[in-house]
């Protein structure tokens, strides 16, 4: 039978797919990971795997355990070698995102490790948790990292994080998601450096449905929602369309993309136990909980307006590589997505700082849920790209 969720508001409401198409699909989970029904997109073969484990076997098995044995250091090195070849007359020779989370303060760590020079660089949403402040001061000092810090124009983000909700979809992430690669690239360009290294990675996030979110990189839908749900005009919010992420910026400016956690035997207990030794880094609980926002969005909004626990993707992806077990993964699926009473204080401070009662929340929250396919969006177009991006880009 269906795990039941323990928070009493997401126990009551009905699942993403029952909200949005009125379907009564029976329930099913996955033999290997802990993908379920709760991904109206999902399919099982007839020993019951799921679509997302026959896809991780498919696509990535075979890259993350090459890097696990060890066999992808040589293309590491010969990567390394051409980024410290290209930025030798810079000031720095690559430029990477900086959160205060595990995946981007192990690339920082790293990049140092393996001699690079990057410039750091850090997006205040205005959301940030104390704990991802102090981590990315301990950061940068313990490894003598140059920090950009980009604060963003409050009234507009806060404008536009407030018609997401009204928007009912379920990505509402995206104002933060598109803003930092938008900075990242602009300050790449502004610096005349060639790579951008990431924390993206396949050993512990490549499992996420489609169905969960929608392309953050999609100005089109950004600009949609917002003109219809906003009030204050984006003068100052950084954004990015389609020419600039598929052709200005990787084939006008040559500007490259390195997942370089890909390359290693990245296993995220042990890069936590690394950079909590190496740089006093403190954790903050779930995944990407070093925003408050996103911490409230992940553990309230997703469960209680859509039934989605994006824990199961992050044990799924985990399950795969070998890093968790399918009995541990449900029993912390068994468990809350984080404290009750932090997400009674998380929603009443999300409610002040967007301007509006927990009452008027309250009431948003329980609109009909909707698509991202109800708003304009840019989605075959993306689709075509990525399909072309992956062919060029390092994985």
């Amino acid at each position: 039978m269906a795990l039941e969720m323990k928070n009493a508001d997401a126990a009551a409401l009905p699942t993403s797919e029952n909200a949005l198409t009125g379907s009564d699909r029976a329930y099913k989970i996955c033999i290997r990971c802990v993908m379920d029904t709760s991904d109206p997109e999902i399919s099982f073969d007839d020993q019951g795997l799921c679509s997302h484990c026959l896809r991780y076997d498919r696509m990535v098995r075979n890259i993350i355990d090459k890097a696990d044995r060890g066999e992808r250091e040589g293309e590491l090195g010969v990567i390394l070698d051409r980024i410290k070849h290209d930025g030798r007359n810079q000031e720095y020779d690559c430029i990477m995102g900086l959160s205060g989370g595990v995946d981007s303060s192990y690339v920082a760590f790293m990049a140092k490790k393996h001699g690079l020079r990057p410039l750091a660089v850090h997006f205040d949403s205005g959301w940030n948790s104390e704990l991802a402040v102090n981590n990315i001061e301990n950061i940068v000092k313990k490894l003598n990292i140059d920090l950009f810090t980009h604060v963003v124009n409050w009234d507009e983000m806060r404008d536009l994080q407030l018609a997401f909700f009204k928007a009912s979809v379920a990505n509402c992430d995206i104002p933060t998601d598109h803003a930092f690669p938008a900075i990242l690239y602009r300050e790449a360009a502004r610096h005349k450096i060639k790579y951008i290294l990431s924390g993206s990675n396949y050993a512990t996030e490549f499992i996420l449905p489609s169905a969960w979110g929608h392309q953050s990189g999609d100005l089109r839908h950004l600009k949609d929602i917002h003109r219809k749900f906003g009030r204050a005009p984006l003068r100052d919010y950084p954004t990015m369309g389609f020419f600039s992420q598929y052709i200005w910026y990787p084939y006008v400016r040559r500007i490259k993309t390195v997942k370089i956690l890909n390359y290693l035997p990245y296993n995220k207990f042990s890069a936590k136990k690394t950079i909590i030794k190496e740089l006093d880094w403190r954790d903050y609980g779930g995944k990407h909980y070093e925003s408050v926002f996103t911490r409230f969005f992940q553990g309230y909004y997703l469960p209680v307006k859509f039934g989605y626990d994006k824990r199961r993707a992050h044990l799924s992806s985990l399950i795969n590589s070998g890093q968790a077990s399918r009995e541990a993964a449900l029993e912390e699926l068994g468990r809350p997505t984080y404290d009750s009473d932090l997400q009674q204080q998380d929603k009443a401070f999300v409610a002040k700082k967007l301007g509006v009662s927990e009452l008027e929340l309250d009431a948003i929250f329980a609109q009909p849920s909707r698509l991202y396919s109800d708003y304009a969006s840019n989605a075959a177009l993306f689709d075509m790209g990525l399909k072309v991006k992956r062919m060029f880009t390092r994985l």
